[in-house]
C-alpha cells in the first residue's frame, strides 16, 4: 500500500510513518514543509528505508502537491499537517488559517483531481483520511462524553481552524463523493512530542530545575492517548473506516493537568532523584485565554466497528514517556538551545 502522509515530521505524524514502515510494510511519502515543530531527527530509524521518501512542500502549494500525487500514485492520503499549538495561535492565528483551512482545501482539491482520474478499483479503493482534534467540540461540562455526533464548539483560533477544515474535508466527500473519513482525537503524548506541551515541558523543565507552569488551578481535564496507539488507529481508520464517517480516538484516560504534573514529577523522583523532590518547582500561572474545562472522548464506535483498542493506560505510558525524555537528550536538546527554551506561550498583551 502506498500512503501520502502530511506532516509526517511531527509528534504525531512521525510516529505513523514509523508505524506504516516497521509495522505494516506500506510505502510511504512524507510531505512536510518543515516548520518549527517539524523535526526529522524523528524519522532517523526510517530514513534509510527504501520504503520511505521525504519531500519538503508547503500543503497549500497546489502544483507542488499535485506533482506528489502523480509521481507518488498513492492509494490513500493521511492528512495531519496542520499547526497545532493552541497558545501560538492566541497571538498569532493567521498560519492558522493559513495551514489548516487554505492547506486543507488545497489537498481535497488536488486528492478530487487525482481520483477523478483513477481506473475503476483504484477509484473504489482510495481513501482520504483528515486527522483532527477533540477540541472541535468544546468544553465538556464534568460528565458525558464526545462522540462522533456532539455539535462543534470551538473556543480557540486553533480549534476554529480545526472545525472549518473538519467541514470542508466532510462536505467534499458530501458534494464530489471523495472517500473521506474524519478522525478527531484527545491529547497524544509519548516519544519525540514538541518541548511547547504540557508533558514534554514538565519534564525538560523538571530536568533543568526551572519553573514548571500550571495554568489557573491546573484543574481542567483532558483525555490522554499514547501516540503509538493513536498511529496505530489511524492505519485502522484509513484501510477499514467508512468514507463519510468520523471516528473519535480516545484513550480512556481522563485527567487533571495539576494530577499529570504531579505523577511526572513522581516519577523523575525514582528514575533520576536530586536532593529535592520535582514537585517544588509546580508554579501556578495566569490561565489562558477561553482554556476549555474538560475534554472526554467515546470511542467506541472506533472499538465496535473496527477492533481498535488502546495498548497504553497513562500510568504505563507516561512511564514509558518519562524514560524515554531521559535516555535521549541527543534529540530535545537542540529543540531546546534552538527552538523552544521553554517560555510562556500565549499571553494576551494589556490594551490601555
Amino acid at each position: 500500500m502506498r500512503i501520502l502522509v502530511t506532516g509526517g515530521a511531527g509528534f504525531i505524524g512521525s510516529s505513523l510513518v514509523r508505524h506504516l514502515i516497521k509495522n505494516v510494510g506500506a510505502d510511504v511519502l512524507n510531505v512536510d514543509k518543515l516548520t518549527y515543530a517539524g523535526n526529522l531527527a524523528s524519522l532517523e530509524s526510517v530514513e534509510k528505508s527504501s520504503s520511505y521518501r521525504f519531500l519538503q512542500a508547503d500543503v497549500c502549494d497546489r502544483r507542488t502537491m499535485q506533482e506528489a500525487f502523480e509521481s507518488f500514485k498513492p492509494d490513500a492520503i493521511i492528512h495531519l499537517a496542520a499547526e497545532s499549538h493552541v497558545d501560538r495561535s492566541i497571538t498569532g492565528a493567521t498560519d492558522f488559517i493559513q495551514t489548516n483551512i487554505i492547506g486543507s482545501f488545497t489537498l481535497l482539491e488536488v486528492a478530487r483531481d487525482y481520483w477523478n482520474g483513477l481506473e475503476k478499483q483504484l477509484k473504489i479503493n482510495f481513501r482520504f483520511l483528515h486527522v483532527s482534534t477533540d477540541e472541535v467540540y468544546g468544553s465538556m461540562l464534568d460528565t458525558g462524553l464526545f462522540s462522533e455526533d456532539t455539535r462543534y464548539d470551538p473556543s480557540s483560533p486553533y480549534s476554529a481552524s480545526k472545525a472549518a477544515s473538519d467541514h470542508l474535508a466532510i462536505a467534499w466527500h458530501r458534494t464530489y463523493g471523495l472517500p473521506v473519513i474524519v478522525s478527531n482525537c484527545s491529547n497524544n503524548y509519548g516519544p519525540y512530542h514538541f518541548p511547547e506541551k504540557l508533558i514534554p515541558l514538565t519534564i525538560l523543565n523538571a530536568l533543568e530545575s526551572k519553573a514548571i507552569p500550571v495554568y489557573g488551578t491546573g484543574g481542567n481535564i483532558r483525555d490522554w492517548l499514547y501516540v503509538d496507539d493513536h498511529a496505530d488507529a489511524l492505519y485502522s481508520i484509513v484501510t477499514r473506516g467508512r468514507p463519510g464517517q468520523k471516528y473519535n480516538v480516545g484513550g480512556g484516560n481522563e485527567r487533571r493537568n495539576i494530577d499529570v504534573v504531579e505523577q511526572i514529577c513522581s516519577i523523575l523522583d525514582e528514575l533520576s532523584p536530586r536532593h529535592q523532590p520535582f514537585s517544588r518547582l509546580i508554579t501556578y500561572v495566569q490561565d489562558r485565554p477561553g482554556h476549555d474545562a474538560r475534554y472526554a472522548i467515546d470511542a467506541s464506535k472506533l472499538t465496535e466497528e473496527l477492533g481498535w483498542a488502546a495498548k497504553e493506560d497513562f500510568n504505563s505510558g507516561i512511564k514509558k514517556t518519562v524514560s524515554w525524555f531521559l535516555e535521549n537528550e541527543w534529540w530535545w536538546q537542540p529543540l531546546r538551545s534552538d527552538v523552544y527554551s521553554g517560555g510562556r506561550l500565549g499571553i494576551i498583551p494589556v490594551q490601555y
